[in-house]
């Protein structure tokens, strides 16, 4: 049960070396770890920390990392794709009840820390004295400090609490895992996973206006580079527009149909059942439900106006014969 008294999230952003001290400090329980997707198994890490602390009258603390470390330790020099970008993570993090978030910057310099290095600094020295993480949590340069190592490396400062494996249909819960599921395009896999449908948030933008011509008006969203996409195809998905949920169905792909050469990157466009705003320049929340088919080319428009009355009569269907499950109405 989450206190009452709890205020909004704070967020403090560290560079390393910090000038943070057990003394400027509040007593906390922290949860460790990037949290990319902040999923079942994250979920678990965090709401030990939370339940862990108010059983302590302590703050509860999250520690996360930006960029992802491996753009720093491979020296990728490309974008890493994201289940949820760094701000929906922070906003996925406040709305478990987290008081205190301690957000990272990961450099060569931090991670070159030695596991004692980084506990003296990162944990005794922001006056941390219980952690939660997940079984497989690694610390400290090549992460040769893990949990076992922890009670050691702590001085006896702090105690600790080990969340175990946690798994779903005999896989373990983990972030490349739901990277995997969504690349394939099982959205609905992924959802099991995530705990929620995965999401994105994106700008209406205009373009082509061709599906009013055709009898099914489309919002084109203009999506971060950050997010990851399922693959080409039309989803069953849901949007929340000015803090409304539409039901619609959603085409990611180059639209062939129409265009001989292919685009640099594929657009995003959903028919949102039963609207008729005008949404452009809005930021919209997009929710994944079901990937309905892959795209395809047709011979002709008749041919695939027939075939998006089919998918929608697919997405209607979908949702309405869902609509009682408590997870819809997240």
């Amino acid at each position: 049960m989450l206190r009452k008294r709890r205020k909004a999230l704070k967020t403090i952003e560290l560079s390393h070396p910090h000038q943070f001290s057990n003394t400027t400090c509040p007593e906390s329980v922290m949860a460790l770890g990037y949290f990319d997707g902040v999923h079942r198994g994250h979920q678990k890490v965090i709401k030990t920390a939370v339940k862990l602390a108010n059983e302590k009258n302590m703050l509860s603390a999250v520690m996360t990392f930006h960029p992802h470390p491996s753009i720093v330790l491979r020296k990728q020099g490309k974008q890493v794709d994201l289940i949820t970008p760094i701000e929906e993570k922070i906003q996925l993090i406040e709305d478990m009840g987290v008081d205190l978030l301690y957000l990272v910057h990961f450099t060569e310099e931090f991670a070159s820390l030695l596991p004692q290095e980084f506990v003296d600094s990162y944990l005794i020295n922001l006056n941390v004295k219980h952690v939660v993480a997940g079984f497989d949590f690694s610390y400290g340069k090549m992460g040769k400090g893990t949990m076992e190592s922890l009670p050691f490396h702590s001085r006896e400062k702090f105690t600790q609490t080990i969340v175990t494996k946690l798994t779903e249909h005999d896989r373990k819960i983990s972030s490349t895992l739901i990277r995997k599921v969504i690349s394939s395009g099982d959205v609905t896999y992924a959802w099991e996973l995530l705990g929620r449908p995965h999401f994105l948030y994106g700008e209406v933008i205009h373009g082509d206006k061709r599906g009013r011509t055709i009898g099914f008006p489309t919002a084109n969203i203009e999506t971060n580079d950050q997010y990851l996409l399922p693959p080409t195809g039309v989803y069953a998905v849901r949007v929340m527009i000015d803090g409304e949920k539409y039901d619609g169905v959603c085409n990611v792909g180059y639209k062939p149909t129409f265009h001989k050469s292919k685009q640099e990157k594929p657009s995003v466009e959903v028919h949102i059942f039963d609207f008729n705003d005008q949404i452009y320049e809005k930021n919209i929340k997009l929710s994944w439900y079901k990937r309905i088919r892959s795209e395809q080319k047709f011979n002709t428009v008749d041919e695939l106006i027939q075939q998006i009355k089919r998918d929608k009569e697919s997405a209607q269907d979908y949702f309405k014969k869902n609509m009682n499950d408590p997870c819809f109405l997240r």
